[in-house]
């Protein structure tokens, strides 16, 4: 590591981080120069949001040195990091929904007397004017879209008089239009002296967006590179440790048979809100469909209602039986009966008429998992309503286990461990896998990926696929673009709760899909 110079703003040697026996940092240095977009790279769990949480004082390291601008310094708490210029943008927003964006971004500071709105009002729009943001001061937070409220988390920062910015998967819910304004904000605040460091998993971003990589691997540091220098490839294996492939297969079925077909789709929320408007298109047997959507534009209650789950208010959702196939490969196989209403049907009621569907929540240890209990008991959860006789059958459930953990390698000291204790990538390969072993017509999936590692999320595309191929109908709920493209046949475009598209995933671009994941009912028709 090259000495302290005027032109480095942030120095951490040796950081260390333990929770109980898990090393979560391990001797990390890192440097980080004024005017300097840096991203840190690195798998579930190799330690990143827990280094930068050391930075912005919301940990305490147990070993290591920590200098900013020159000057060793302690950073005990979050009040300490603003002190020193240090604000970081969490990936979950910290933002009061009934307060004004300029309440928000003066909220717990020190105020003198009675709050100058005006004045508050004036030196937020001379940030956003600064830096190129769109931000009205006194909108409030419910009525922002998910940009802005991460515009207001950014002024927030600077509004303090933060000069280093540390971001947590900053366009993990952003459109690509709203990523492009993003960089474009932040090539700004670097050309201001801002020092900059992005968390992040998405690899075209960082070779877009980053003068430098880092590297983390196992809550060890790999190493820095110049981004200009490397590629998506060099960097996936520095943080892998070995050579893995990028390529995302998209295999043919052969036959594709309407398998449902969802007509005039009306439902509220949890909260009493409309969440769909009229949601009408068709999901094949052997197809996966990808349904894209900013967040809160109507997944959650489109996967809910077909699952039986979300009360419907009208429209109709219709199953239709695997068709015996034809000998014409690549044909849509015709429908010679009328489809099964599920509308007003729970779950159980939806199993009692034959229909095998297999739904992967979100919520993987809320709804999908029970988290206390073993990959055993988890199995049974699906299958004990078989079992004959007055005794429940454990012998196939724990059969079951112990196949998903040697064909999936999940990695658990055994079938008895309480799931919480696995990684979120193990987790959602038992989630995944017992999910697929009910042999379902009908799977879907809500980001089935948020959060795993590249290894992991692979192991999931493989398992998709090999459902698609057996003429399943496979529905996919996604926020990575690039990878909904690559993988799905077709993508249904949600905004607002409404269809704006269906689109052939095999020629659409990114930019499409973007466009219609923010416009309105009325621009879709148009």
């Amino acid at each position: 590591m090259k000495d302290l110079d005027a032109n480095t703003a942030i120095r951490l040697k040796d950081i260390t981080k333990t929770f109980g026996p898990v090393v979560a940092n391990d001797k990390i240095s890192l440097e980080v120069d004024r005017g300097e977009i840096l991203a840190l790279l690195g798998e579930n769990g190799s330690g990143k949001t827990t280094l930068m949480n050391m930075l912005s004082g919301i940990y305490f390291p147990d070993a290591g040195q920590i200098w900013v601008d020159g000057k060793e310094v302690t950073i005990r708490s979050p009040r300490d990091a603003f002190e020193l210029g240090i604000g970081m943008i969490h990936q979950h927003f910290k933002l009061v929904d009934v307060l004004t964006a300029a309440e928000n971004i003066v909220l717990g500071l020190d105020q003198k007397g009675r709050l100058d709105r005006k004045k508050v009002a004036r030196e937020v729009r001379a940030i956003s004017e600064k830096y190129g943001f769109d931000i009205d001061p006194d909108q409030k937070i419910y009525n922002m879209s998910v940009s802005q409220k991460q515009t207001v988390e950014i002024v927030k920062v600077l509004y303090r008089g933060a000069n280093i910015l540390i971001l947590d998967e900053p366009t993990a819910v952003l459109t690509p239009q709203e990523t492009e304004k993003l960089f474009a904000v932040l090539r700004n605040m670097k050309a201001d002296g801002k020092s900059i460091i992005i968390i992040t998993h998405k690899l075209n971003e960082v070779m877009a967006i980053s003068d430098k990589v880092a590297v983390l691997r196992k809550g060890k540091y790999i190493g820095t590179v110049n981004t200009a220098e490397t590629n998506p490839q060099a960097l996936t294996d520095m943080m892998v440790g070995h050579a893995v492939t990028l390529d995302i297969d998209r295999p043919m079925a052969k036959y594709h048979d309407l398998r449902l077909e969802v007509k005039g789709l009306n439902c509220r929320g949890s909260d009493g809100v409309k969440a769909l408007t009229d949601v009408s298109f068709t999901a094949m047997g052997g197809e996966i469909l990808g349904i894209a959507g900013v967040a809160g534009s109507g997944q959650k209650e489109l996967l809910e209602a077909i699952a039986g789950l979300q009360k419907v208010e009208s429209g109709h959702i219709f199953y239709y039986p695997p068709h015996p196939k034809s000998d014409i490969a690549g044909n849509h196989v015709p429908v010679d009966k009328a489809g099964e209403e599920l509308v007003g049907k729970n779950p159980t009621q939806i199993q009692k008429i034959g229909v095998s569907l297999a739904f992967v929540p979100e919520d993987r240890l809320g709804m999908g998992l029970v988290a206390s209990m073993d990959m055993v008991d988890n199995m049974m959860l699906k299958t004990y309503k078989e079992s004959k006789g007055p005794l429940v059958d454990r012998k196939t459930p724990r059969a079951l286990a112990e196949k998903l953990i040697e064909e999936l390698e999940i990695v658990t000291p055994g079938v008895s461990t309480p799931v919480r204790k696995l990684s979120g990538g193990n987790v959602q390969k038992v989630l995944v896998g017992r999910e697929i072993a009910s042999s379902p017509t009908v799977l879907m999936t809500a980001y089935p990926v948020r959060g795993l590692d590249i290894n992991s999320s692979y192991t999931i595309y493989r398992l998709l696929n090999e459902q698609k191929m057996k003429g399943v109908a496979v529905l996919l709920v996604g926020e990575d673009l690039d990878v909904l493209l690559e993988l799905c046949d077709r993508i249904v475009v949600l905004c607002g709760g409404r269809v704006t598209g269906v689109v052939d995933a095999c020629t659409a671009t990114k930019d499409q899909v973007g466009l219609l994941m923010t416009q309105s009912g009325k621009e879709a028709e148009a």
